[in-house]
This record gives C-alpha cells, sequence and structure tokens, in this order.
C-alpha cells in the first residue's frame, strides 16, 4: 500500500503559526484515513516550533534556495528561523522513508510546505512561484509533492505507483518527468 505523508493541519490538528488548522474535509483524505494510508507530519512543530509562533517566511528565494544555503526563513522582526525549518524539513524526510511514504501532500503557502507558491518574504500577503523547505527537500529525494488543492491528481498518482507494484525509490528526482 502507498503511504501518503501529510500536513498535519489539512487532518484537523491545530499546529499552524496561529493556533490553527486548515482542515481540508475531502473526501480523498478521509478515503486514505480509513485506509490507513495517512502520515500526518508537521515539519514546523518537529523542528522545534511551538504553537503558536511568529509568522514567517522564505527570504531571497524558495525553499530550494534555504536548502542551498541562499535564502532564509525569517519573521517579520528578522528572527532567523533557517535552522528550525531545515530540521523540520530533515524530519519529514525521514518520516517519509520510515513509513514508505512516496508522495505527500502539503499545505499550500506554507514557507515548509507550500508546493507550488510560498509568500514572498515581505510580510504583505503577495506569493511567489515556488516551493516550501519540506516540499524541496521532499521533492529533491524522490517523493511527489501535492497540495490540498491538487488531490484528484494525486489521487491519480497513488493509483499509478501501485499499478506499478509501487516499488520504493528515493535519490534526486528524474528532472525529466
Amino acid at each position: 500500500m502507498i503511504r501518503v505523508l501529510v500536513s498535519a493541519c489539512l487532518l484537523g490538528e491545530k499546529v499552524r503559526y496561529n493556533g490553527a488548522d486548515a482542515r481540508c474535509p475531502a473526501a480523498v483524505l478521509a478515503g486514505w484515513a480509513a485506509e490507513g494510508r495517512l502520515v500526518p507530519f508537521c515539519p514546523e512543530v518537529a523542528g522545534g516550533l511551538g504553537v503558536p509562533r511568529p509568522a514567517a517566511e522564505i527570504q531571497g528565494g524558495d525553499g530550494g534556495a534555504v536548502l542551498a544555503g541562499t535564502a532564509a526563513v525569517r519573521t517579520k522582526d528578522g528572527r532567523d528561523l533557517t535552522p528550525q525549518f531545515q530540521g523540520g524539513a530533515r524530519l519529514a524526510l525521514e518520516q517519509a522513508r520510515l513509513a514508505g511514504a512516496r508522495v505527500a501532500v502539503l499545505k499550500e503557502g506554507s514557507p515548509s510546505c507550500g508546493s507550488g507558491a510560498v509568500y514572498d518574504g515581505t510580510f504583505s500577503g503577495r506569493r511567489q512561484a515556488g516551493r516550501g523547505v519540506t516540499a524541496a527537500l521532499l521533492e529533491e529525494n524522490g517523493v511527489r509533492v501535492f497540495s490540498e488543492t491538487q488531490l484528484d491528481e494525486a489521487a491519480a498518482y497513488v493509483a499509478s505507483l501501485e499499478d506499478e507494484g509501487g516499488v520504493q525509490i528515493y535519490g534526486p528526482r528524474d528532472r525529466g518527468r
């Protein structure tokens, strides 16, 4: 069975920066939960950040740049949270590997979990194309990342993996896909 790493906030856990959740009542997630596929995880909490906590944004790029050391994750008052975000991303990858998760459904827009867009680092509410730190690390290591708005695509991908026999492979992604 293909396991799916999922942002804990999407399952109703109150782990977001503001102490809230981002519950996603989608039938796909409910079905996967009933099948025992889901592996809930919050990389920011795992990385040592509390709830609630100050909002943070990536400055100088996206999650890939944070992993490369050319961007940072900071709060509005300038506090550098890069080590916590990097640590949480590493723990998310470790959890995915331990659970055998080849797929992740992560919260869009998050500096950890965004898969298509993250806030631009100005704390003005503007988004830019890019990935969060955890999403970038997972994808660089062969875990396919989807947002909560892409659940149909995620379900199709899980089905295709099961049709292939669910062979587990971790390593740098084939950029040609």
